[in-house]
């Protein structure tokens, strides 16, 4: 099967985090996750994750804590995400490629329709910032 090394970006801005959703067409159309992407061949995860970020928001993020690791199979591949939480830097986000967004307190989370591998990562973010809001 094939693997794919994935990133997400938890940014969390004045108790909320924001989540972002798939575009309706293509693989998990519609599906919420943390925004992020693709880890290439040679680039560091944090790298990954701001040049994704970048590309996605346009917006620059400073890489904080690692929150999980998760591996999840697809039918498409197996995916292992890993979830950082991320400090905005300057401008806000600007949909580039998702669908919608949304600033969420921990609590409301778990009432978006989660990508299967980002649902450990929705799961520890409640755990660790409580439930707020």
């Amino acid at each position: 099967m094939k693997r794919i090394d994935v990133v997400g970006a938890v940014i969390v801005k004045d108790g909320r985090v924001l989540c972002a959703q798939r575009a309706h067409k293509g693989t998990l159309g519609g599906m919420w996750e943390f925004p992020g992407g693709k880890v290439d061949t040679g680039e560091t995860r944090e790298a990954a994750l701001v040049r994704e970020i970048v590309e996605e928001l346009d917006c620059d993020v400073k890489v904080g804590e690692l929150i999980v690791t998760t591996v999840h199979a697809y039918d498409f591949a197996e995916i292992t995400l890993t979830t950082y939480y991320c400090d905005l830097l300057g401008s806000e986000p600007r949909l580039l490629e998702h669908a919608d967004s949304r600033w969420l307190f921990p609590k409301e989370l778990q009432e978006l329709d989660w990508a299967p591998a980002d649902i450990p990562a929705v799961e520890k973010i409640v755990e660790q910032l409580g439930p707020r809001g």
